[in-house]
């Protein structure tokens, strides 16, 4: 990392901004839900359906902005959708009705949905190939950064603005925009693509890899009901059944929040020198012997420890994915397809929040319960799968293996 170019640095920072931005924007819903439901006099259960409203449509985000980073470019797509993110997180402050609120959430999803892509391929053709392993973990650390961001905002300002104001806060990304414009240059893989006028068809693409793209889907499903199973509701279940205060949750929420961040950049760099499988399916096996402290313990420091374990194993799992899925698809579908197959497996997940509320209604508020049923199953899904994958580690993207 300390090798690479001032440029190439600018744009390992911009990347891993966007994906961090868009994360805490997303996670700020997850502080509120108790607060929506009492606002619009509703029960967590139905106001968790915003969560998977905007997961669901993600998909469409990945490949409508996919499409147009492969035909305009990486650079400015990425600006237009952080412009997009941010302006209906910010809409969703002045929702008059929960209706309302939900079709921001929808028009936000699928904003949100086209950053992971755009920015992971930026990224992934800008450093060297060397670096992938080690990038892969800090762009995905990106996604815990967000939660962390959130959670230090909700300790800190939610006593003051309320659920509102945090919507509001919401408008952070847009600062990124200058930085971007003026440091960030596009990638030169995509340039060379287009200096060679290159094109790709994504139906062909689809077509000819299906089976892999079968994979991946029921993969990234697996990956994220693993991430949004052990994340969404937990505040939830911090606050609802452990009684915790917002002072409480939010720190523990940044603690886990750093486990995570951690995590992602270790297995990430781990990736590197044992391969991208065997640093996932070690990952999520060490989840396993977590899920009793971190479901069913008691007290704020044990529940603290557990989740700090269980979000270092699940993020370092993570943080081998953005390498992964980029090494994994052909070279012409790099911004569209791994972007694509992440939010399909989004889109297969996106039931989590309202799965495991429901879950949790019906063993009289046990949310410990129902985090556990899910967290435990993917985490043994994602092992068995991964095993019949495809070893990535060592291709060059770039074509080269120093850029």
């Amino acid at each position: 990392m300390f090798s690479w170019t001032p440029t190439q640095r600018n744009v390992a920072s911009a990347c891993f901004a966007s994906w961090m931005l868009d994360a805490f924007d997303f996670f700020i819903l997850v502080f509120v839900l108790s607060d929506l439901a009492d606002n619009f006099q509703t029960n967590i259960t139905q106001v968790s359906l915003a969560i998977m409203l905007t997961l669901a449509v993600r998909p469409l985000g990945a490949l409508l902005f996919g499409r147009l980073a492969e035909k305009y470019g990486r650079r400015p797509i990425l600006m237009v959708n952080i412009v997009c993110f941010t302006l209906f997180e910010l809409l969703s402050a002045w929702s008059p009705t929960l209706a309302a609120f939900f079709a921001f959430r929808i028009i936000y999803g699928i904003a949100m949905g086209g950053v992971w892509g755009v920015a992971s391929s930026l990224a992934m053709e800008t450093i060297p190939d060397r670096s992938r392993g080690l990038m892969s973990g800090i762009f995905q650390a990106g996604y815990p950064s967000g939660y962390l961001l959130a959670s230090i905002c909700y300790g800190l300002f939610y006593g003051a603005v309320g659920w509102r104001g945090m919507f509001l806060i919401g408008a952070l990304p847009i600062l990124l925009l200058p930085f971007i414009y003026f440091k960030v240059p596009e990638s030169p893989v995509w340039l060379a693509a287009r200096a060679r006028k290159e094109s790709v068809a994504l139906m062909p693409v689809i077509r000819s890899h299906w089976k892999l793209c079968l994979y991946l889907v029921i993969l990234m499903a697996c990956f994220n009901f693993f991430s949004h199973g052990t994340q969404d509701l937990y505040p939830t279940f911090l606050k609802v059944q452990h009684k915790f205060d917002p002072h409480t949750v939010s720190l523990i929420a940044i603690t886990y929040n750093i486990a995570a961040m951690l995590g992602g950049i270790l297995f990430g760099a781990l990736s590197e020198k044992m391969g991208r499988k065997k640093a996932i399916i070690l990952a999520s096996a060490l989840a396993l012997p977590v899920l009793p402290l971190w479901a069913f313990s008691s007290g704020s420091l044990m529940v603290g420890i557990g989740a700090f374990l269980m979000q270092f194993m699940v993020q370092g799992a993570w943080g081998v994915i953005p390498g992964y899925l980029t090494e994994l698809v052909p070279a012409n579908a790099r911004a569209v397809l791994p972007g694509f197959v992440y939010q399909l497996g989004n889109l297969l997940a996106s039931v989590n929040a309202t799965l495991q509320s429901s879950v949790a209604q019906s063993h009289n508020g046990d949310y410990g319960l129902a985090l556990a049923m899910v967290a435990g199953t993917v985490a043994v899904l994602i092992c068995i799968i991964t095993f019949f994958g495809r070893e990535t580690r060592g291709i060059e993207i770039s074509g080269r293996s120093e850029v």
